[in-house]
């Protein structure tokens, strides 16, 4: 299969060597060497991402104009094949892309220091800001309703009268919980109507490990652009907030290991505003705390809704997993919200 894909690319047999590459969970990823140079290969799942070619028109889209009105930004541009695509689908295999390794650089999975989540949220916001003239109706919509909480919302409420009965008896503290936050849900349905709230290209997935650094701890670009597509800024900044903020992750089981980290969270805004403070709206801004409890809550709901459809979309690795994630986040909701006069008061936008 290697062989095969690589042959595309105009590569022989004798020419390369591949190992696999990273901790990502979606796509299968390779490290390719030939000769002095090195290459990243990717397969695209396309059980998450039904039509890929909705990727790559998009990151052409991206790369095109970031060529074109900002040469100097950093943009990991797929290489074509032989054949000029930006992909290559192999019969039974799938679609693959072939991308340069940008050497010197290096990711991490876990935000440790202030300084990564500020050097992080610069580059999600660079990203975000070098794109804003570009004709965002262009752009297609890779993975549908990915961050539509009021879709998000309804699945969690079929569940509740359709689910495994047994798991919502169980599940039902949590529900509660969920069911007395719902106006987080309110004020998402008054965004989406709201013109003061723009849609832009923002990247939907921005964990720390889609950032490239330097060896300085300098960040470099934004990798992984599958889930890059049109979409409103809170959910950009809420996915740094739920991921940045604790010192622990989604995983943990001691909910008195979660917290709410005010210097990570000056760093995230501070690092946003840096790039985006001309972008954004007064509205907008406004509603900065606000991306916080809107993933976070989200991200909540989704991992309930999955353990009460008996745990289809996530999986479970023990008993009752998905139930303890979507307490996690409840807890991490309420650690924000207890915090929020002491965040929102410090910090000016």
């Amino acid at each position: 299969m290697m062989l095969s894909v690589l042959t595309d690319y105009g590569f022989r047999e004798s020419e390369f060597n591949a190992e696999p590459f990273g901790t990502g969970l979606i796509n299968n990823t390779w490290k390719i060497t030939a000769a002095d140079k090195v290459y990243i290969l990717q397969r695209i799942n396309n059980a998450v991402f039904k039509d890929p070619q909705d990727i790559a028109n998009n990151i052409r889209l991206m790369a095109d104009y970031l060529s074109e009105h900002h040469p100097e930004y950093l943009f990991v541009t797929p290489i074509r094949s032989a054949d000029g695509d930006d992909m290559v689908l192999k019969e039974g295999e799938g679609f693959f892309r072939l991308f340069p390794f940008i050497r010197g650089s290096h990711t991490i999975d876990v935000v440790q220091k202030p300084e990564q989540a500020h050097e992080a949220a610069v580059q999600f916001g660079r990203f975000t800001r070098s794109l804003s003239g570009i004709a965002i109706e262009k752009f297609k919509t890779t993975v549908p309703g990915f961050h539509d909480l009021a879709l998000r919302h309804r699945q969690f409420s079929d569940v509740l009268k359709n689910g495994n009965k047994e798991r919502i008896l169980e599940s039902k503290e949590v529900i509660k919980a969920l069911i007395a936050n719902a106006e987080i849900v309110s004020v998402y349905e008054k965004i989406k109507t709201d013109q003061a709230f723009r849609l832009r290209v923002t990247h939907h997935d921005t964990k720390v490990s889609n950032v490239l650094f330097d060896e300085n701890a300098k960040g470099l670009c934004v990798i992984d652009l599958d889930t890059a597509m049109p979409g409103f800024f809170i959910s950009d900044v809420g996915d740094m907030m739920r991921t940045y903020l604790s010192p622990v992750s989604e995983e943990e089981r001691d909910m008195d290991k979660i917290a709410v980290r005010g210097d990570f969270y000056k760093a995230v805004v501070q690092g946003y505003m840096e790039e985006m403070k001309e972008e954004l709206s007064k509205a907008e801004k406004d509603y900065f705390f606000y991306a916080g409890r809107f993933m976070i809550y989200m991200q909540a709901l989704r991992f309930l809704t999955d353990y009460l459809s008996d745990d289809i979309y996530y999986g479970e690795k023990y008993p009752g997993h998905n139930l303890m994630r979507a307490r996690n986040q409840l807890t991490l909701l309420t650690r924000l919200a207890e915090k929020e006069d002491t965040l929102t008061g410090r910090i000016v936008t």
